[in-house]
């Protein structure tokens, strides 16, 4: 199928797998809708989500990515960023960036509104990522999330 020149960011379907996490850290994502426009087009070096958090959702896990960068566009609403001790209050306009290696983070909806943005992350093979309030390691191999335990179990 040929990927299309141009869309409407928001009719393209959410995400059909709420999360990619062992099924007892993927209920945590509840709330939490990834519009995966990279892929639309055909992108293959790095990953553009439209995310909509539903009050009381989070992005993603508290965590670290060993080789990936991230980047984050607010486009509505207001949530927080938490990194490592630090929070801080993001609003439309604003953006964050989170380099390989740097502190871990996540982001929280605690309004009664939707929030919604645009994430951005390379797909680099080889990615690990450490989640320090959670026993739980991943790491990236052939295009894939392998996910275990801290330990090195698988889950």
């Amino acid at each position: 199928m040929k990927a299309p020149v141009a869309i409407e960011a928001a009719d393209v379907a959410p995400r059909s797998k709420p999360s990619n996490y062992p099924p007892q850290f993927a209920e945590r994502m509840k709330g939490r809708l990834k519009r995966q426009l990279g892929d639309l087009f055909g992108l293959t070096n790095f990953g553009v989500n439209l995310t909509t958090l539903e009050p009381g959702a989070v992005s993603a896990l508290q965590h670290r990515h060993s080789r990936q960068d991230e980047f984050v566009y607010i486009l509505e609403g207001e949530a927080v960023l938490v990194s490592g001790d630090e929070i801080v209050t993001l609003k439309p306009g604003m953006c964050a960036g989170f380099p390989a290696n740097g502190r871990s983070h996540h982001l929280e909806n605690r309004s009664d509104k939707p929030f919604l943005y645009l994430e951005i992350g390379d797909r680099t093979e080889g990615d690990k990522v450490s989640y320090p309030a959670d026993d739980l390691t991943a790491v990236r191999e052939s295009g894939a999330w392998r996910f275990t335990r801290k330990d090195g179990s698988p889950y």
